[in-house]
This record gives structure tokens, sequence and C-alpha cells, in this order.
């Protein structure tokens, strides 16, 4: 089993900032990416910021310039710097990995629990 563990939520005001961390643990092999999704009341889940094993990192658009993606893959961890936030980012934002659990199976994707960020106007 692989478990995703995200912390760093909280109640914000608009143009604060938060930092998301998430731990990942359990039966891996291999960590090919790690994402944040983030899904609002009444909307559909979407992909807010992910990074690959040799850096390479996508935003998307609305968060672009205001929330930044880190990864420390020896260490299974994955951070996501959130700046100037805005009340229209409030949503429960999840931690994604897509892994191998043994060399012999293939990548999966595997999911965290959420974390609630509110951001007040």
């Amino acid at each position: 089993q692989v478990q995703l563990v995200e912390s760093g939520g909280g109640l914000v005001q608009a143009g604060g900032s938060l930092r998301l961390s998430c731990a990942a643990s359990g039966s891996i092999f291999a960590i090919k990416r790690m994402a944040w999704y983030r899904q609002a009341p009444g909307k559909q889940r979407e992909l807010v910021a992910q990074i690959s094993q040799d850096g390479s990192t996508d935003y998307t658009d609305s968060v672009k310039g205001r929330f930044t993606i880190s990864a420390d893959y020896a260490k299974k961890m994955l951070y996501l710097q959130m700046n100037s936030l805005k009340p229209e980012d409030t949503a429960v934002y999840y931690c994604s990995t897509f892994t191998k659990q043994t060399y012999y199976r293939p990548y999966d994707d595997y999911w965290g629990q959420g974390t609630q960020v509110t951001v007040s106007s």
C-alpha cells in the first residue's frame, strides 16, 4: 500500500500564504510524478501543479506566478507554496503520486485524503 498524508491547510485571508506538504510512505519502488489537485464545492477536481522526477513543472493558468511546487523525491515529500491567495483558491487540496510499488508492477495513481484550504475575502 501507498499512503499519502497532506498537511498545512487552513484558513487564510486573501493575499496571504500557505505551504502544503505531502508525505508519501509505504510500499514504494519508484515515483515518476507528483502533483497537487484541488476540488472546490460543486466543481470537478482539477490539476493545480505537477512535478516530474527530472524537476520539470507544470501549472494550471490560474495559479501561475503565485504557486510553486517542489519535491524531494529521495525523501518522498511534495510541497506547494501558495502566495497571493484568492477566495477562488478555496478548495480541498489533494496530493497525488504516479508510483509503482514493485519492479514488476505498473505505475498507478495514488491519492491522499486531502487538506482544506479556505481563503476569506
